[in-house]
Formats: C-alpha cells, structure tokens, sequence
C-alpha cells in the first residue's frame, strides 16, 4: 500500500512538473492533481490500517519521534539479541540499502519516472520499516527500565 502511494505520489508530482499535453483527456493539473490526491490517500489509508492492526493484534505501538528513534537504532544493533531482533530482518535491511547503492536495478532509471519508483519504494519501505521496529524497541527498553526500577 505505501509503495502505491509513494508511486502515485510521484507519478502525479511529475505530471504537474513536466506534462504540457493532455493526459487521457485530462489536462496536465487535473490528471496530476488526482494522482497526487490518490497517492496521499493511499498513504493516510495504509496508517490508519497500520495502527487498526497493532490494535487487533494487542502489538506495541511504536514510541519516540524520528530523532529519538534514530538515536536508537545503534543501542537497537547492540542489544538485537536481547531484544530478539531477527537475523532475517537485519539481512532484509542489509539487502535493500545493497540495492539502494547498487547501480543494478529491476528497473533502470532509464525509464522515465517508472524507473525511480523501484528505488523510492524500496527506500520509503527500508525507512518505514527501521523506524518502526526501532520505535517498538524504545518502546521495550522504557518497559525494561521500569521493571528493573519497580
């Protein structure tokens, strides 16, 4: 859901940018203005969701802002074994930013814009994904402390 967002967000961005004729009979704003209405639309949908899932499945939702989070991620790789942070989910991180740097992609940006969307979504995905998990570990750590304080 937020890979389709993010594309539609760019696809529409673009549209606005660089288009001068019509879009299947759209004018350039209003076809590039939808899109950008559908991709943050998809975006808003994939949190609500998001949070509706944590919920339902009585998962910790993620603590801190984006700063405290990324002042956690080292203390996160430190303690991922006591935290239980699974090896597969560090070699998935370890992959994505491999195929952020690599100049190989599945879509080369040869492309007009379809072929930056591969990079974006699997960027918007790699941040997503870090600042969650390492939300959930603050989130674990402020619980620890309490217990050992308690």
């Amino acid at each position: 859901m937020i890979f389709l967002s993010v594309v539609f967000t760019l696809l529409g961005l673009s549209t606005l940018l660089w288009r001068d004729d019509d879009l299947i009979g759209l004018p350039p704003a209003v076809a590039g203005g939808g899109l950008v209405v559908l991709g943050v639309a998809a975006g808003v949908l994939w949190v609500v969701r998001r949070r509706r899932r944590w919920e339902r499945n009585g998962e910790p939702r993620p603590v801190g802002n984006v700063i405290d989070r990324a002042k956690a991620l080292p203390r996160l790789l430190r303690e991922r074994k006591a935290y239980g942070l699974p090896t597969s989910t560090l070699a998935t991180w370890a992959f994505a930013v491999v195929y952020l740097v690599s100049p190989v992609d599945l879509l080369p940006e040869l492309l007009p814009l379809i072929g930056v969307t591969d990079d974006a979504g699997v960027a918007v995905w790699l941040l997503t994904s870090v600042s969650t998990v390492t939300g959930q570990y603050l989130r674990w750590e402020r619980e620890r402390k309490v217990k050992k304080t308690g």
